[in-house]
């Protein structure tokens, strides 16, 4: 069996965290392995991968045949691309200059297009995390206003109790009085 590169996966439950590795086909997933070339964590966004490129570019032109998320992995890191020019360069039809410059040109272009996505994702976040806090003050707000309007009408409530016993006490101490008045007059 030829060497295969491939992930093995670490990391806890619903974490995962993975080693990419050069192993042996017949090796179970987790098992004996030749190389660690690096690692992806997938939780992260954009994914963090961190890859030893020339050991991988080594692997992969001797023959190590990639496993498809590993192979879309590597090209994402310019890994196959740079096979790719190598070849070009071993048959003679470009030259060595040619292929770096390529290269380059490809990874600033790869590198201004994660920079902008992350930049999308913070501003992103930014917006939700104001969009949040303006629903929580207008909430607030709300409350605030429900609660003011609760007292006002409590205050009104207890005022217009007052009043009334006032009002009866100021009834109670004039009954008596006419009461007196009335057996006086009989």
């Amino acid at each position: 069996m030829p060497a295969r590169i491939r992930l093995q996966r670490h990391g806890k439950k619903n974490q995962p965290f993975y080693h990419i590795v050069v192993a042996d086909g017949r090796a179970p997933r987790d098992g004996k392995f030749i190389e660690k070339l690096g690692t992806y964590n997938p939780m992260t966004n954009p994914a963090t991968i961190e890859l030893n490129f020339d050991s991988a570019v080594q692997w992969v032109k001797n023959g190590a045949q990639p496993t498809d998320t590993v192979r879309r992995i590597l090209s994402y890191k310019g890994v196959l691309l740079r096979r790719h020019l190598q070849i070009g360069v071993e048959k003679g039809a470009i030259t060595q200059e040619v292929a770096d410059v390529r290269f380059n040109e490809w990874l600033q272009a790869k590198e201004a297009k994660i920079a902008n996505v992350k930049s999308e994702a913070e501003n992103e976040a930014r917006n939700t995390r104001k969009a949040r806090l303006e629903a929580e003050k207008k909430a607030n707000e709300a409350k605030q206003t429900a609660i003011a309007a609760k007292r006002q009408a409590a205050l009104e409530a207890e005022a217009a109790a007052k009043a009334e016993a006032a009002a009866a006490e100021a009834a109670e101490g004039d009954a008596p009085a006419a009461e007196a008045e009335a057996p006086a007059e009989a």
